[in-house]
């Protein structure tokens, strides 16, 4: 099996740290160079982390990541995000050809001024979003385990000497199908794995 990932979208993700704007300078403003070189590297990382699930193996169903990876990324508008989703989190490469994970409740709402992404279960993660041209949206946000407090995304306040807290996450969220979305999620700073992915459905 190879995964397609559609022109349009690899242009798209490629071209994010050179768009000018209000809504773009939010994010800009608080990304650490770490992290815009994590969302820069985007394609490449998803397409080593695929390759390394296709020749690897893994455990839960692949055929999920063939399904997600394999659709057509499409852009969306603000008010098709709000509310309840169903997500399940996809792990690719790094310790394991693939693993993907049970479904757990998520939530996108207005927080504060902003576009607010919340997913719970055992590795939580809660972060905003920020729209770009044609409908693609700016990840910035930070991963817990349950029972710890919510942590928040630190960008350029990481801890003195370090360019990243293993906490941060970097990603962009684009439509895969009608009520369907996908939160690409490049080199997550834990090292568990090369690229993580957030399917998200209802």
């Amino acid at each position: 099996m190879t995964i397609q990932v559609p022109h349009k979208f690899i242009l798209a993700a490629a071209a994010l740290l050179a768009l000018t704007g209000a809504a773009c300078a939010d994010w800009k403003s608080q990304i650490s160079d770490y992290d815009a070189g994590r969302l820069t590297s985007l394609e490449q990382a998803r397409a080593d982390a695929v390759h390394q699930a296709e020749t690897r193996g893994g455990t839960g169903d692949f055929r999920a990541i063939k399904e997600t990876f394999e659709a057509d990324a499409h852009g969306v508008p603000e008010q098709a995000l709000y509310g309840a989703w169903r997500c399940r989190q996809l792990k690719l490469g790094g310790m394991t050809g693939y693993a993907v994970f049970s479904w757990f409740p998520c939530r996108i709402s207005r927080v504060n001024g902003g576009l607010w992404f919340e997913k719970q279960g055992t590795q939580r993660m809660a972060g905003y979003l920020y729209p770009e041209q044609g409908g693609l949206w700016v990840y910035l946000g930070a991963q817990s385990a349950r029972g710890e407090p919510w942590h928040r995304y630190s960008g350029r306040y990481a801890s003195v000497g370090a360019v990243t807290t293993p906490d941060d996450q970097v990603g962009a969220l684009v439509g895969i199908a009608n009520n369907a979305l996908r939160l690409d999620l490049p080199t997550p700073a834990t090292q568990e794995s090369d690229f993580d992915a957030i399917e998200m459905v209802r």
